[in-house]
């Protein structure tokens, strides 16, 4: 019964507030009111997703994540993923609530937490499950605050707070403590991840890499994989198409030079990998998307 309220709540104060650019007045806080089960690639950020109606699911490499009104969706850091909200359309939409997951925030809570287990090769940066009651009730008074703007100031940090503690001490304590940790093998693994996503048309070196996060290739390739469901090559391979399709919806005509630009010397090699993403060529799905 609780939940049931807690979620009543949640979809109003959600479908009242959302706005087409996400924000909100709170800093880190964002809300989505979605009306389309159309495909959509993105790249993630470190986030704590609680969706109150409707659904998603995500596809990262060869996992799938799916999750529904009443769950929690955590993702640890940048992403290449690729999904569709399900049971969304203008009658009822899909509808969630995003928070940032901030390392400063998260590691000083650290020298409370419990310990838990620490995994071999490093925690999955991706985490789903049902939302417990306290988890919802937080999420709750942070929406309130959209209503009390000269509350939010104060008392929105002690809700992220209480929040980063609920995950801490939850099922998915390990996955958030690994945003925390400075000696983590995710906080290793993220300076390659950052490096990709930042010079993804550069070619990939992974012993570079490897060095880059302070490890050896073979352990590298190990964490790597563990928490992205990706190797190096695959992950700059999604960033970088999925840098081309935003490039490709300003400049439709000049599919060589946006396959250049991306990093793919191989005019044929890029329309080959853009269509086996993606479902159509790079000019056919240009067209679609300006097309709206």
């Amino acid at each position: 019964m609780q939940r049931d309220l807690l979620l009543t709540e949640l979809r109003e104060r959600i479908a009242r507030h959302a706005r087409p650019d996400l924000r909100t007045a709170i800093d880190g806080l964002t809300l989505s009111k979605v009306e389309s089960s159309a495909p959509d690639y993105s790249l993630t950020e470190p986030l704590l997703v609680v969706m109150a109606q409707g659904g998603k699911r995500l596809l990262l490499g060869d996992q799938i994540f799916d999750y529904r009104a009443g769950d929690l969706f955590v993702v640890t850091t940048d992403l290449p993923v690729s999904g569709h909200f399900v049971e969304a359309s203008p009658q009822t939409p899909a509808l969630g609530m995003a928070i940032t997951l901030r390392p400063d925030a998260i590691a000083p809570l650290l020298l409370q937490a419990p310990p838990v287990r620490r995994t071999a090769a490093g925690a999955p940066a991706i985490a789903t499950g049902p939302a417990d009651p306290e988890i919802l009730d937080a999420a709750a008074r942070l929406l309130r605050l959209l209503d009390s703007p000269s509350d939010a100031p104060v008392l929105a940090p002690l809700i992220e707070r209480e929040l980063l503690w609920r995950l801490l001490t939850g099922p998915h304590g390990d996955v958030i403590r690994q945003i925390g940790l400075a000696d983590s093998s995710l906080t290793h693994v993220n300076r390659a991840i950052r490096w990709i996503r930042d010079n993804y048309a550069e070619p990939l070196r992974v012993a570079d890499l490897a060095s880059l996060a302070g490890m050896s290739p073979a352990a590298f390739h190990r964490h790597f994989r563990a928490i992205t469901a990706l190797s190096p090559l695959q992950f700059q391979k999604r960033i970088r198409l999925q840098e081309a399709r935003s490039l490709l919806a300003a400049h439709p005509r000049d599919i060589a030079g946006v396959g250049h630009l991306v990093g793919y010397d191989s005019p044929s090699q890029f329309n080959r990998e853009y269509r086996r993403l993606f479902g159509t060529p790079p000019g056919q799905d240009a067209a679609r998307l300006r097309a709206g």
